[in-house]
């Protein structure tokens, strides 16, 4: 038996790659777009349902679409229901691709411009490197030429196992056995496009008949949910519902179109001679069971949405310790709450910081934080992330009700003192999110000084968080001032012998002057985030008249430091002058 199955199988491969090169180019020209018209233009069933088939035509992949939609429900930025929406017209807007090759993959003689399409696309990506804009632009004619030399491939090789190949066999099973065939091509390949494809080959070179194509395309419909449904298996239960959607969607519109196959071939025939033309009949097929499937649910769409929230119910995650069932209208009470919420916020943004700077949470926290206690498992620094958000949210949401009721300016004013210092930590974390990169690649840095500073970022750190629990268990106030100070003082002196350091280590040539102004920006970040952390301490556990000494004493220190910094600047510029 003479049966070309590398051949076949390459260009399985290229049209993939293809299809990958076509998507990977327009999301590229068109990302940012999209998204903003999936989130502008999806406010209604029909609309979402027209945006979601509008923006798949394009993108070319149902499955990016998908994810995309994952990612916005879980965000919290689009509606369950016009989830459902998106997602039941990128079934629709998928079906393009068969149009597309049923109208020119077998008709033209592909050499005389698949060929052209990889050639130029080829020049242009030498040319243009492989991240520049105009890369793009190479890369979408090496997606086309791929995809129709691979449908190219695909044609010469079944031509040859028509020949070969009997299916009179398979086909006395029935069609429900190429249904399951479809579903598995495309899990396989997560692409439904491609199984399309395989089955438009197939059909036009005598391998299978009408109905047996119409049956694999039923299938590839619900092959195709698995890459959403991948995406979902770790994600939050908005995720969950949406990829449950696509599944619910696309199974019932695959057993209602398998179960009515005769009614939509004979509507399909009304249009196109199935005998004469039947590539283009399949096309119309593919997209007809899938405007039936749009239809049929249409009218459902909130009762499904209703359903899935029921059966995936949000399990809202208790952050706030001291400030969950407190009453905001007792002052006094809302206020000791209100500051030992932030408290708890500080040690939470402590926890992140030292996992982002890999140091032994241990070695601060003789116990685990509240955040820890409630959750199952480890969370990750992003997941860490979002909940302090989310706290900080909470604290700010708690303080605007208690400011509602008529309070005394003295309490107004300590309230204040203690919602500034919540926003401190928070820009002190989002200092350290900020520069977390630098860190990853000054540890796994080829530079020894490198390294060397990454080192000292955690042991500045480490020292800092030891001075701020001996401070926080000092009782009498006016030690605790003093502790503060000192603090602070030994932040300004890391600072400082950093900046020395820096200026040595460019001297003697120990570091490139790509990495001097990485190294600069970091410190300088790190040390304001340190900075705030102190000050959030300052202003939620000590005296107003304290607040205004320590404020007193940073002013006159700012005075003496702006002299300074005009030396430390002239020896920067000489020390790099040495360099060069």
């Amino acid at each position: 038996m003479n049966v070309d199955f590398w051949k076949l199988l390459a260009g399985l491969g290229l049209f993939i790659f293809g299809m990958f090169l076509l998507e990977e180019a327009v999301r590229a020209f068109s990302g940012k777009a999209f998204r903003r018209i999936i989130r502008q233009y999806t406010n209604g069933r029909l609309k979402s349902i027209v945006s979601g088939t509008f923006i798949t035509a394009i993108l070319q992949s149902s499955s990016a679409v998908s994810l995309m939609v994952l990612a916005f429900v879980g965000a919290g930025v689009m509606s369950m229901e016009n989830a459902i929406g998106v997602i039941m017209g990128s079934n629709i807007g998928t079906t393009l691709t068969a149009w597309i090759v049923a109208a020119f993959g077998f008709k033209l003689k592909i050499e005389t411009f698949a060929l052209p399409f990889i050639g130029i696309g080829g020049l242009g990506l030498i040319s243009f490197g492989y991240s520049s804009k105009a890369s793009y632009l190479a890369r979408l004619f090496i997606g086309f030429g791929f995809l129709f030399l691979g449908l190219d491939y695909m044609k010469g090789s079944v031509e040859t196992l028509s020949q070969t190949i009997d299916l009179a066999a398979i086909a006395n099973y029935g069609l429900w056995l190429f249904c399951l065939i479809g579903i598995i091509l495309t899990a396989i390949m997560h692409s439904s496009a491609a199984s399309v494809a395989i089955a438009l080959t197939a059909l036009h070179g005598g391998l299978i008949t009408f109905e047996t194509g119409a049956a694999l395309v039923i299938g590839a419909n619900v092959g195709t949910t698995i890459t959403i449904l991948m995406g979902s298996l770790a994600g939050s239960q908005p995720k969950k519902r949406v990829a449950l959607s696509h599944l619910i969607f696309n199974i019932t519109t695959a057993i209602a179109s398998f179960a009515a196959m005769p009614l939509l071939i004979w509507i399909v025939k009304l249009f196109i001679n199935v005998d004469t033309n039947s590539l283009m009949a399949l096309a119309f097929f593919h997209t007809l069971f899938n405007i039936t499937g749009v239809v049929i649910f249409f009218p459902f769409i909130g009762l499904l949405s209703k359903s899935l929230i029921r059966f995936y119910p949000d399990h809202k995650t208790i952050l706030t310790v001291y400030l969950g069932n407190m009453p905001n209208e007792v002052t006094d009470a809302a206020g000791a709450a209100l500051r030992n919420e932030v408290k708890h916020l500080f040690q939470e943004c402590q926890l992140y910081n030292l996992r982002l700077l890999k140091i032994d949470e241990g070695l601060v926290f003789d116990e685990e934080l509240p955040f820890e206690k409630n959750a199952k498992k480890r969370e990750t620094n992003d997941t860490l992330y979002e909940n302090i958000k989310l706290l900080h949210a909470e604290i700010f949401a708690f303080y605007s009700r208690v400011m509602s009721h008529k309070i005394d300016e003295s309490d107004t004013k300590e309230m204040e003192r203690v919602i500034f210092a919540s926003r401190n930590i928070m820009n002190s974390i989002k200092n350290f999110k900020g520069i977390r990169h630098n860190f990853e690649e000054f540890e796994g840095s080829d530079s020894p000084y490198l390294n060397g500073q990454y080192k000292s970022f955690r042991k500045r750190l480490l020292e800092l968080y030891h001075d701020i629990n001996r401070f926080l268990l000092i009782e009498n106030q006016e030690e605790q001032y003093k502790s503060l100070v000192k603090s602070f003082i030994h932040v300004e002196q890391a600072d400082r012998r950093f900046i020395k350091e820096t200026m040595t280590a460019v001297a003697s040539k120990k570091i490139h002057e790509m990495e001097i102004s990485s190294l600069l920006l970091v410190n300088r970040l790190f040390n304001q985030a340190c900075r705030l952390q102190v000050f959030s301490l300052k202003d939620l556990l000590l005296s107003q008249e304290q607040i205004s000494d320590f404020d007193k004493a940073l002013d006159m220190k700012e005075i003496i430091e702006e002299a300074k910094a005009k030396d430390v600047v002239y020896e920067c510029q000489t020390a790099t002058s040495a360099v060069n």
